[in-house]
């Protein structure tokens, strides 16, 4: 009994604060569920006539609450329970009558509740999408009205609320049967009807939903609902929707006149009516609509938005490709504009962007003449010296098709009213900046380009109105340096694209901005041979570019694949660019640099790790090249700036080669030997340290030996002990072959006495000679064993055995005069036609 009590407050407190909004809907929902279970707990195996009726009136509200919160699936045992009960009660009831009147009572009694449990269980089966326990519920209830009359207009509005709850739900067949089915119901019984409003309301759905899922297949049924939606009562929205289904069917201009015909005294918006001239007019029904527009301004004469029809006559006489007629229309607009017949200010402004559209479509037509024609029916609106924005608007955009007419004082004159209208615009200042450059007016140019800038980085509150989008400063400036570049005016452009690259932060739109500019550079360059202004701003761009990647790390929007796509395209582009400059080594040299630079944001993947090496050893050599041909002081720096790129290619150059196998790639040699040429030139002091660990490398080749000591000894480097100690190695490595080849043993050998034998030296030491004294053994050795060295290595080296004879011979040394004439002899019987010469 305690808990039952506590049940029946908590239930009655749950009312009390719902109604004060103490607690909301859900929460209300769960308050009577414990109320209500614990009832059921309660109950025992014979409750009281009142317990019972208590229980199926608490299940039923419980579960009706949980309906109407969206949670149909937690009602249904509530409305068993409640069904259960029901059947108790009137077991109960009957069990304890005394006659027929009493059993008709209750019998009554008990029915009212069990029609409200059937409408819930339908109510929750239709939340639930299960179509037919719902129509076996209403079933029930429709077979209970009999009985209960008064409910018809209830069940006919539960019904018409699941058809527009599955119309919804495009479930459009069980929307036409709800809707049936609300119709029916809502007939049977005259004194409890809904209502002809409310039945026309059902029939207008019901025929909106068969007009919606299958107009041609269901058009009859459609029409005829919506007949029988006018006969009940006629409704604006019955009439518009008939007329739109009799366009459907393809009703001829008669049927449809016949319809128009039934509304002719209902009460219509001027709205409404030209929603419904437009209507005709989009289905191609010239004929009617237009008729029936002209009716129109009879029905409104003192509405004060009749100018609305004159706009909608216009349109569609564009629409229908009839310009003439609606240069007409507009001409005796703007003939009442002055003569007390204005247009309201909304449909004036409506007017302007018809005008203005028809303008602009002309424009992108490049028909100037006509553009300009329709801006001066819009001009016409405006009083002499008004000062308004749309003006400058207009004033800009004439002003643009003057300039393609090449009518630049009237273009000029155009831009001066837009300055006087709306100073501050960088609209304004952007059609000042495009005179200037047409007139190569390159002061003004730069004028006007550096007031866009500011304007650009700090908009005025007023500029916001017109502005297109967030992105409208870049796409000015973007198009102003692309204006300059096509009117060789670079200087202009570089100004345009600094304020591009520095001051608007939209990464996607500076990078589109950017590309479209280096192609058109592209073009232009190429054409004139690399010129140098050209590279130069091409050169800029570029390091925009690359500036703006580094930058873009912050920003939310320019995804990390967005920074990647951008970065391969401008290195790519940088790449050919450089090979493209194969005649100017410098731009060569600082388009493989960028390129570089700009793989830096790309993925290392071998691909990017082998461009980035070709870069910068493309790099080296050409800054290598140059400093052959320059000043000391430019040497330097040059040569500091190939053993910058040398690091960071040799660090790359490691991690290349853990990702495939390079036996063959000349990547190692052209390192050692640009890293040697720089190290030599700058007299660097670990160039010996360098070479220390060459000299131990078993797979050096000759060839790269040989270079070395060229290089050691090529002017500013002079390296005698390297270049000896190269040409030694090199030496060493001829013989091994196994087949010596004679003509470049004799080269290296040429080399390797020449440095080691200096000419007209005479008090040279011992050991050098006899070290010398070797190497002609050595030639002399292979001059015996082959035809093929070459005749005049021979007599060279019979000429400096000989003279360093003589030269022995002057300072008294008798012995080594004799030994080394003697060497020069033994190369006589080696000559060939020159042996005579020389016997």
């Amino acid at each position: 009994l305690q808990v039952e009590e506590s049940a029946i407050n908590l239930w009655n407190w749950t009312v009390t604060k719902h109604t004060g909004a103490v607690i909301n809907d859900e929460q209300r929902a769960k308050l009577r569920f414990v109320a209500c279970r614990l009832i059921c707990l309660c109950e025992g195996s014979d409750p009281l006539e009142g317990t019972i009726r208590r229980q199926i009136l608490m299940s039923m509200k419980t579960g009706k609450g949980w309906i109407d919160i969206g949670k149909a699936g937690l009602a249904d045992g509530f409305l068993e329970n409640a069904m259960n009960s029901i059947e108790k009660l009137y077991a109960k009831l009957r069990n304890g009558s005394e006659g027929e009147a009493d059993i008709q009572m209750h019998r009554a009694d008990v029915e009212k509740s069990l029609f409200k449990v059937l409408s819930y269980q339908a109510e929750s089966a239709v939340a639930q999408g299960d179509f037919q326990k719902a129509v076996m519920c209403v079933q029930r209830c429709k077979d209970m009205l009999m009985k209960l009359p008064k409910e018809t207009c209830y069940l006919s509005i539960l019904c018409y609320n699941f058809g527009v709850e599955t119309y919804e739900w495009k479930r459009y067949e069980q929307s036409s049967f709800w809707l049936s089915q609300s119709y029916d119901i809502g007939k049977m019984d005259m004194k409890y009807s809904v209502g002809k409003e409310m039945q026309a309301k059902v029939l207008r759905l019901l025929a909106t939903t068969y007009f919606e899922w299958d107009c041609s297949l269901y058009l009859d049924k459609a029409l005829k609902a919506i007949s029988l939606a006018n006969q009940e009562n006629l409704h604006p929205a019955g009439f518009f929707l008939k007329v739109k289904i009799l366009l459907k069917s393809g009703a001829t201009d008669e049927d449809i006149n016949s319809a128009l015909a039934e509304f002719t005294h209902l009460e219509m918006s001027l709205d409404f009516c030209l929603n419904t001239a437009k209507l005709l007019l989009e289905h191609g029904r010239e004929s009617v609509g237009f008729d029936f527009l002209k009716s129109v301004p009879e029905r409104f004469e003192s509405s004060p938005d009749l100018g609305k029809i004159t706009l909608l006559h216009i349109e569609f006489l564009l629409q229908n490709k009839k310009e003439l007629l609606a240069k007409q229309k507009i001409e005796e607009v703007i003939i009442g504009h002055y003569t007390g017949k204005q247009l309201l200010p909304e449909a004036l402004n409506q007017l302007h962007i018809i005008l203005w559209d028809r303008a602009a479509k002309h424009y992108e037509e490049k028909n100037y003449s006509e553009a300009l024609h329709w801006y001066n029916y819009s001009v016409s609106f405006y009083t002499p010296g008004q000062i308004d924005q749309h003006l400058a608007k207009l004033q800009r955009n004439m002003a643009s098709c003057y300039l393609h007419l090449k009518q630049v004082d009237k273009a000029k004159e155009a831009v001066k009213q837009a300055e006087r209208c709306d100073p501050n615009s960088i609209f304004t200042k952007f059609s000042v900046y495009k005179i200037a450059v047409m007139e190569n007016d390159t002061d003004k140019a730069m004028e006007a380009v550096i007031e866009m800038g500011k304007l650009a980085e700090k908009p005025s509150e007023h500029e916001d109105k017109l502005r297109v989008d967030k992105n409208t400063g870049s796409n000015l400036l973007s198009l102003a340096a692309q204006i300059a570049l096509e009117n060789d005016q670079q200087i202009v452009a570089i100004k345009a694209l600094e304020y591009l690259s520095e001051h608007l932060q939209d990464c996607q739109q500076l990078f589109t901005a950017l590309k479209c500019l280096v192609r058109l550079m592209l073009s232009k360059v190429m054409a004139e041979n690399a010129e140098k202004s050209g590279s130069f701003v091409l050169n800029f761009m570029f390091s925009a570019a690359n500036k703006k990647l580094a930058e873009s790390f912050t920003e939310e929007k320019f995804t990390g694949d967005m920074r990647i796509l951008e970065a391969h395209w401008f290195r790519k582009v940088a790449w050919n660019l450089a090979v493209q400059f194969k005649d100017s080594p410098e731009k060569m040299r600082d388009f493989f640099v960028l390129s570089f630079k700009l793989s830096q944001f790309c993925p290392s993947d071998k691909a990017v790790l082998i461009a980035q090496k070709t870069c910068l050893l493309m790099a080296v050599a050409i800054d290598l090249e140059m400093g052959r041909q320059v000043t000391p002081s430019e040497q330097t720096e040059l040569f500091s700036q190939a053993l910058q790129h040398l690091q960071t290619c040799k660090e790359i150059w490691k991690v290349l080669k853990l990702t495939g196998d390079f036996a063959k790639d000349p990547t190692d040699t052209l390192l050692l030997l640009y890293e040697f040429e720089a190290r030599s030139k700058l007299n660097d002091p670990t160039l010996h340290n360098l070479m220390e660990s060459v000299w131990e490398q078993p797979q050096i080749e000759i060839k790269t030996l040989e270079i070395i000591a060229s290089l050691a000894m090529e002017s500013p480097a002079r390296y005698p002990v390297l270049c000896k100690k190269a040409l030694k190695s090199a030496l060493n490595l001829h013989r091994k072959q196994a087949v010596i080849d004679a003509e470049k043993f004799s080269k290296c050998l040429h080399s390797l006495i020449n440095i080691s034998l200096p000419t007209g030296l005479t008090d040279l030491e011992t050991c050098v000679l006899q070290e010398v004294w070797d190497y002609f053994e050595d030639a002399l050795s292979v001059v015996s064993s082959t035809d093929a060295y070459p005749e005049m290595e021979i007599l060279w080296l019979m000429t400096r055995a000989w003279n360093t004879g003589i030269f022995q011979y002057t300072v008294g040394k008798y012995k080594e005069a004799e030994q080394w004439c003697g060497l020069g002899m033994r190369f006589l019987n080696h000559l060939g036609s020159l042996k005579k010469s020389y016997e």
